[in-house]
């Protein structure tokens, strides 16, 4: 009677434990339905209520505890990661602001067809020569009109950056009006009339910071806007 009467205490100390973890789990339940989130301190509070109240005839085995222990620091490590990544882009975005402010009235180098003559100035830049050449050529227009304003002969050139320059005079030698002008560079190569990529050099006019969705732009006097990145060289 002594076997049966402690088999019977067993039982009903199961049935308790049981009846304990599934009251346990459905607070948990409950709780996870307003709160989407868990903080060390809950998971480690909720840990020690579940080794608690385990079965002692089925206890947590030590590959079980491991598992939710290295689950959490997963979760945590990249909650961790995220905040480190949103503070390194607030710091490259301020980092962005300063070189803006620094780049807007000072000429930089772009690739581009055109440039501004200002009064009395210059447009000057490099062609992008992808071979030699015996006879590379500066095609100067005005790039409201189409008109050609004058031709630079550079004669010939090795392959490489060829830098170039226009004082503003025309054909005739009389200087031309201030405004924005396209610039061509073409050469013969192997036969054929070959055109190249030009960078000029413009003024910075203005800087739009960057969004979410775009990077920063920068605004130069031709009236034309560049990404940041496509600036080569700041003079």
């Amino acid at each position: 009677m002594a076997v049966a009467s402690s088999t019977a205490t067993d039982n009903q100390y199961t049935n308790l434990t049981k009846t304990t973890i599934d009251a346990k789990a459905a607070v948990s339940a409950a709780a996870a339905k307003k709160k989407t989130s868990l903080g060390q301190d809950e998971f480690l509070k909720l840990m020690t209520t579940q080794m608690t109240h385990q079965d002692p005839n089925n206890p947590m085995q030590n590959g079980e505890f491991l598992s939710q222990m290295a689950q959490f620091g997963t979760v945590s490590g990249i909650q961790d990661l995220q905040k480190s990544f949103a503070t390194f882009s607030s710091s490259i975005s301020s980092d962005q602001a300063l070189q803006a402010a620094s780049l807007v009235g000072r000429d930089v180098t772009v690739t581009s067809t055109q440039g501004v003559l200002a009064s009395g100035g210059e447009i000057s830049g490099t062609v992008n020569l992808t071979s030699s050449t015996p006879d590379l050529t500066i095609a100067v227009t005005n790039a409201v009109t189409g008109e050609l304003i004058k031709t630079i002969d550079l004669g010939n050139q090795s392959a490489g950056n060829v830098p170039f320059n226009w004082d503003g005079t025309n054909s005739a030698g009389t200087l031309s009006n201030p405004g924005t002008y396209k610039i061509a560079a073409s050469a013969p190569v192997n036969g054929a009339n070959t055109m190249f990529t030009t960078d000029i050099n413009s003024k910075v006019g203005s800087v739009v910071m960057a969004t979410g969705t775009t990077g920063m732009k920068v605004n130069l006097a031709d009236g034309s806007s560049v990404d940041f990145g496509q600036v080569k060289q700041i003079l």
